[in-house]
């Protein structure tokens, strides 16, 4: 069978809506008050890993690779060298192996999906109407897609698993000159690069039954025919982290590392490819913890102003028994949930750092209160208006 679809069309009256966005008040509620504790909790780790990370560059050593010196043993070093290992990785059921700190294998099949577009149009009297139209199509994903909860499963059946699950297989012994990787270190070790496949290997019995590696692809092909795919076919890749030159900041104990724990409360622990001075590293952490902060500080508002909008729902709904005037109010309110956000947001950081840096806490409180300030200019101009007209 081909691409399809079908669409659906479902009614909801202004009574069961108007039920329904009240109950949802509750669920915005949770959402509003929960983004208090999100943001004060932010503005601890973000002042926590910054002071950690300015202890740590200024108590790190550098120390060669070559040798282990006991006169390091618990300090904070910094080490650059090649992350190795003896070991060669291998892949059982394809008879690959590579020389590799990592060795993964990802497999995906091709089958079924389903993808679904929804419409609503708001009738006069409060109802809505929303028409879903499911469509099906067959494309290669590395999830095995449970068909059994598409809305029309009929026709589209995919098997129940993948014929091969993903894997991965690590070395045991990774060593960095004279010192040995945790496996948590190796773990952090990402640059995965493909292994070339032998066409002309020997599979093992159970899978050369199934399988057969495609020559110019670096896969193996389980089906048919790799030009003309099958639902339940898959495709099997190989991929490897090489040893590498790594630049490493950690607490030195005996021949290996582990985090060191800085009097701030935080943890420093710092790995990159290449090899990188004590001070790029630190600089690029700082960076990252930078780049955190506002990446939850924004999820943060969104969790605030999501409550707020799921709040003031019913407000919307009740005004939506004449559609545009719902529409209205709904992103007049929108707009108004975003503002006391953005203030609110402001205020809870603000506060967060008057304990944390109170230079920084007080510039934000007066940037809350200029929000603050204009919402209340705002609504005042707003009531003004009928008596001026």
């Amino acid at each position: 069978m081909g691409d399809d679809s079908f669409s659906q069309v479902t009614s909801q009256g202004w009574g069961s809506r108007l039920l329904e966005s009240i109950k949802g008040v509750l669920v915005g509620g949770a959402f509003f008050l929960g983004s208090f504790p999100l943001l004060v909790w932010n503005e601890g780790r973000a002042v926590r890993t910054a002071r950690s990370l300015e202890e740590g560059a200024g108590a790190v050593v550098s120390v060669p690779a070559e040798r282990v010196d006991p006169g390091k043993e618990g300090k904070l070093v910094h080490i650059s060298g090649e992350a190795t290992t003896t070991e060669t990785l291998a892949g059982p059921d394809f008879a690959v192996k590579a020389p590799a700190l990592r060795l993964q294998r990802s497999v995906d099949m091709y089958q079924w999906k389903e993808e679904t577009k929804s419409e609503t149009r708001n009738k006069l009297g409060g109802g809505t109407e929303t028409v879903k139209t499911y469509s099906y199509h067959k494309a290669w994903d590395d999830d095995a897609i449970d068909s059994s909860r598409f809305e029309h499963p009929e026709g589209h059946q995919n098997p129940a698993g993948k014929p091969f699950p993903n894997q991965e297989w690590t070395a045991s012994a990774v060593t960095l000159g004279a010192f040995h990787l945790s496996s948590e270190q190796v773990g952090r070790l990402d640059k995965f690069e493909p292994v070339a496949l032998d066409p002309k290997a020997t599979l093992p019995a159970a899978t050369a039954a199934t399988a057969k590696a495609v020559a110019g692809q670096n896969l193996f092909y389980v089906g048919k025919d790799p030009a003309n795919p099958a639902v339940g076919d898959a495709r099997v890749a190989f991929k490897a982290v090489r040893p590498a030159v790594v630049s490493l900041v950690a607490r030195q104990v005996g021949g290996t590392f582990e985090g060191y724990h800085a009097k701030a409360g935080g943890t420093v622990d710092l790995l990159e490819y290449g090899q990188k001075s004590a001070d790029a590293m630190f600089k690029a952490a700082q960076d990252a913890n930078t780049t955190l902060t506002w990446i939850l500080r924004g999820i943060g508002f969104f969790v605030m102003f999501l409550g707020l909008v799921m709040v003031f729902k019913p407000i919307s709904v009740f005004g939506d028994v004449i559609p545009i005037v719902g529409t209205l109010l709904g992103a007049g309110l929108a707009v108004f949930a975003g503002a006391v956000a953005a203030a609110l947001s402001l205020i809870t950081i603000a506060i967060s750092w008057l304990v944390f840096r109170p230079l920084m806490g007080i510039g934000l409180l007066v940037l809350a209160g200029g929000a603050i300030a204009g919402l209340i200019y705002l609504s005042k101009s707003r009531k003004a208006l009928p008596a001026t007209a």
